[in-house]
């Protein structure tokens, strides 16, 4: 027994629909606790905010968003700390959260699962 066309292309509508809502769903449930900042675009994120002078772009960005604002870099989530008091918390206070090296595939294929000093996390075999 075959479905008509027109009842094959809705079950199969539907069954995206209901897809991609239950994506959506699911992702508004997990958003992070970030400091707040800009808006960001779509692809580029807050890219479009960083001018010729970086440093002067930031500062006027932490002069509307305080010490610590969150910005897109990209696709790339990055917390800013534009202040004495946010650089002491992020390299004094919470020192060993932002001690490692981020995890690549070049890391591991080339350096042999991490095994170069380059490479390697934070822990007993990097020191």
């Amino acid at each position: 027994m075959e479905l008509p066309p027109l009842a094959s292309f809705l079950a199969i509508a539907l069954a995206t629909a209901l897809f991609f809502l239950a994506t959506v769903h699911r992702r508004r449930g997990q958003k992070p606790n970030l400091p707040p900042g800009p808006r960001p675009w779509p692809v580029i994120g807050n890219l479009h905010l960083i001018g010729p002078l970086p440093h002067r772009s930031f500062h006027d960005l932490a002069a509307r968003h305080g010490p610590f604002m969150s910005l897109r870099l990209g696709s790339v989530p990055a917390v800013v700390g534009s202040s004495v008091d946010a650089a002491r918390f992020f390299l004094k206070t919470h020192d060993l959260a932002f001690l490692d090296r981020p995890r690549t595939a070049v890391g591991r294929h080339v350096f042999y699962g991490h095994a170069n000093i380059s490479s390697s996390p934070y822990g007993a075999y990097w020191r």
